[in-house]
């Protein structure tokens, strides 16, 4: 019952991955990412260990549909699980086992995976991917929140009678050469989930570069209330 987008940035070569999902904490066991290895999520009818495992294979130099053979050899019940893979050069593949809650699916496209389980239907995925291709001019952190909130709008996670079943649980993470960069924001707990990490999102944004500042020149950054303030931040 999650719906994802998992991308990579033709610019800058970044990657990351945004989630949805009716459980509760999805930030903390399905999404891995990596800087200049890989992003993946491991979702439905979740096995935790399988993330890091499949990175290990990743960052080893394993392909991504390699990989997914590999995870199907070590997982009798892969067929409960949905895995899907962008690597740093921007290799995709995905896998939706057959036993996950319809409607299951995914598309792949160029450097990029949208997929879900117990959606609405397949146009929740198509809504994703195509937010995804059409914001290419955005920076990732802002396409990967885009194709989220497409998800949403079209339909989301369905329950079995067809009624939208609330988004509770949603995460954003994009890899970056300086931590300082990294965008990695989770909502565990919220009844309106991806408008609450839109709202995180747009409010924290603007501070990576006092952030950045910070952790590379310290000794001539202003207090940040004081640099918000000239920024025109709210406090």
């Amino acid at each position: 019952m999650t719906f994802t987008i998992i991308g990579r940035c033709q610019r800058t070569g970044r990657l990351g991955i945004g989630i949805a999902t009716y459980s509760l904490a999805v930030g903390s066991y399905c999404p891995h990412v990596k800087h200049d290895v890989a992003a993946l999520s491991n979702q439905a009818f979740v096995n935790p260990p399988l993330g890091p495992i499949a990175m290990d294979l990743l960052e080893e130099g394993m392909a991504p549909e390699d990989v997914l053979e590999d995870l199907k050899a070590r997982d009798p019940l892969l067929d409960y699980r949905q895995i899907g893979i962008v690597s740093r050069f921007g290799a995709t593949a995905c896998w939706s086992g057959d036993n996950c809650r319809p409607y299951v699916g995914h598309e792949i496209g160029d450097r990029y995976v949208a997929m879900g389980n117990a959606l609405a239907g397949r146009h929740v995925v198509e809504a994703i991917g195509a937010t995804f291709r059409d914001s290419v001019d955005d920076d990732l952190d802002e396409r990967l929140m885009k194709a989220l909130e497409a998800g949403r709008d079209a339909g989301g996670q369905a329950t079995a009678d067809g009624e939208h079943m609330a988004e509770r649980s949603a995460a954003l993470y994009v890899a970056q050469p300086d931590m300082a960069e990294i965008i990695d924001l989770r909502v565990d707990v919220h009844n309106t989930a991806v408008e609450e990490l839109r709202r995180a999102f747009d409010a924290y944004k603007p501070y990576v570069a006092h952030y950045l500042w910070r952790s590379l020149d310290p000794a001539t950054l202003p207090p940040q209330d004081v640099w918000a303030a000239e920024q025109g931040l709210a406090s």
